[in-house]
């Protein structure tokens, strides 16, 4: 599959021109054709088959070495979750605090970076502390500072708001110095630039495949380190993240399996392992190279003097001071584009994805002029 036959399977382009991918990334047909298919399987001939649990647990296996063969890693060291925030949230619950944690966040982190962090401060008196980027930019000597003395810290590798690409190895690295676990929000990663876990080093990794993976809501997956995971009990216990459900004492699954803990819909992860592979087969090189032109294309409309995302190619994201935001976001949305305002910073942000076009990005630089 190329761009132009991507673009052909992707219903919602007959209607709009898609600029909001960094939201959630509309689904090609195919990958909801596998979706549907397999959630009519499962439900209509499945039970008359090999029943319904069987065919799941297989689909989930080969939907996590799909995951982690895309994410550079072994399939014990991935969860299937259904979201990054749903990933984020089960590490905390899963280890002990008390006052004396520190946790170190940034200042430009989703809600799904936040709350967790803010519910321990509110809970056990963690610390919590928040350090200031520029536009997303992080300063790995003024990360170093935050994080001596830290429990755990936690950034994202492509910042939502701006589209800066963080360094990942590097503050990772400076954060296991210190003592600190870390934990990547890497929503904004698959999909757009290659992945490794293991080059980044983190201690755990959240995703989503609803975004620039293209995947449909409801399928996550949570990359675990395995010693880290060794030391996590995760509140929620069932019958599919312990050795014997039965045995008194249970004892967890290894790895990362012991964040999946009940019984959960099939079909998504169907759709999830699709939408990689499609992914996979138009290759991220493709991927890169178009967007880097297409985003180059609408900085140099849009001038310096407006631009709030590096001047420089980092992401598909790119985001632009606006004096209405919203306003604006309306205002283009009648002429049939659609982008995102960012509230917290006052901002408008445009999605460019390999699906879009150079003709998606003068559109939007005319009405935006209009």
């Amino acid at each position: 599959m190329n761009p132009s036959q991507l673009r052909d399977d992707m219903p919602v382009l007959d209607e709009t021109i898609y600029l909001n991918t960094g939201a959630s990334g509309p689904s090609p047909r195919h990958v909801v054709d596998a979706t549907e298919s397999w959630y009519e399987f499962h439900e209509f001939e499945s039970g008359a088959g090999p029943g319904m649990y069987e065919p799941a647990f297989e689909l989930f296996d080969d939907a996590r070495a799909t995951v982690a063969s895309h994410i550079g890693t072994e399939p014990n060291n991935v969860a299937l979750t259904a979201s990054t925030t749903d990933g984020i949230s089960r590490l905390p619950l899963a280890m002990d605090w008390d006052a004396d944690d520190v946790v170190v966040r940034t200042d430009v982190e989703h809600a799904a970076g936040i709350l967790p962090w803010r519910r321990l401060r509110d809970e056990y008196g963690v610390e919590v502390r928040v350090v200031e980027t520029d536009q997303g930019w992080i300063d790995p000597d003024d990360w170093e500072d935050a994080v001596q003395g830290a429990t755990l810290a936690t950034f994202s590798s492509v910042c939502w708001t701006s589209g800066v690409r963080a360094p990942v190895r590097e503050l990772t690295e400076r954060a296991h110095d210190a003592g600190a676990r870390v934990v990547v929000d890497a929503v904004q990663s698959p999909g757009q630039h290659p992945v490794d876990v293991a080059e980044w080093g983190a201690d755990a990794v959240a995703a989503s495949g609803h975004k620039w993976l293209l995947g449909p809501w409801g399928a996550g997956f949570l990359y675990v380190d395995p010693k880290f995971a060794e030391t996590l009990a995760p509140a929620q216990l069932g019958y599919r993240n312990t050795v014997d459900p039965y045995a008194d004492p249970y004892e967890y699954a290894e790895g990362a399996r012991r964040f999946e803990f009940g019984t959960v819909a099939p079909a998504p992860y169907a759709g999830l392992r699709t939408a990689i592979e499609t992914i996979e087969e138009i290759g991220l090189d493709t991927v890169q190279s178009r967007v880097e032109r297409l985003t180059d294309r609408l900085k140099d409309g849009l001038g310096d003097d407006r631009l709030v995302s590096p001047r420089e190619y980092h992401t598909g994201l790119v985001s632009f001071a606006d004096d209405d935001p919203e306003a604006t976001v309306e205002r283009v949305a009648e002429r049939g584009i659609k982008v995102r305002s960012i509230p917290t910073t006052g901002v408008v942000r445009a999605s460019l994805h390999v699906f879009n076009t150079a003709d998606d990005v003068d559109a939007l630089l005319d009405a935006l002029d209009g």
